[in-house]
């Protein structure tokens, strides 16, 4: 459904959003397991999506750039990796044009479905979520 590097920034960004004050991405990488040298890469992304503020020096690290209700899932999977829309025959048959045959008008129904769901979803909405003892995902937070 999502790549994995959407999946990876996706536990940053959640885990970011559980936090008060900046996290490095040492903490960020240990805490989610994703990869230190994958996860600089997708930091330096939502970075420069605007999603998360740098912070050097002393007490430095990532933090959101905006409150947790006003970050989409979308907004996070568009900035390290964006859904594709078929806006043409992935085929490259000429005589579809821009007319969709009938798999591929659905597949692209199907597709505009998911992203209108990751748009009406936040990340406020995660973090209350994986708080839930019923979920099965990696502890993100300690005392979890």
């Amino acid at each position: 459904m999502i790549s994995q590097t959407a999946e990876y920034a996706l536990r940053a960004m959640v885990f970011l959003a559980m936090r008060d004050s900046a996290a490095t991405g040492h903490e960020i990488a240990e805490t989610t397991k994703v990869p230190s040298g994958y996860l600089s890469k997708i930091m330096h992304q939502l970075v420069k999506g605007k999603l998360v503020n740098s912070q050097r020096g002393i007490g430095g690290g990532f933090v959101l750039s905006r409150k947790p209700i006003d970050i989409s899932i979308l907004d996070v999977i568009n900035s390290v990796d964006p859904i594709d829309q078929i806006k043409s025959c992935p085929l490259g048959i000429q005589s579809h044009g821009f007319s969709l045959c009938p798999l591929h008008k659905r597949l692209s129904e199907a597709t505009a479905h998911v992203e209108a769901a990751f748009a009406a979803s936040n990340l406020s909405e995660l973090v209350v979520e994986s708080k839930n003892p019923l979920c099965a995902s990696i502890p993100l937070t300690p005392n979890m």
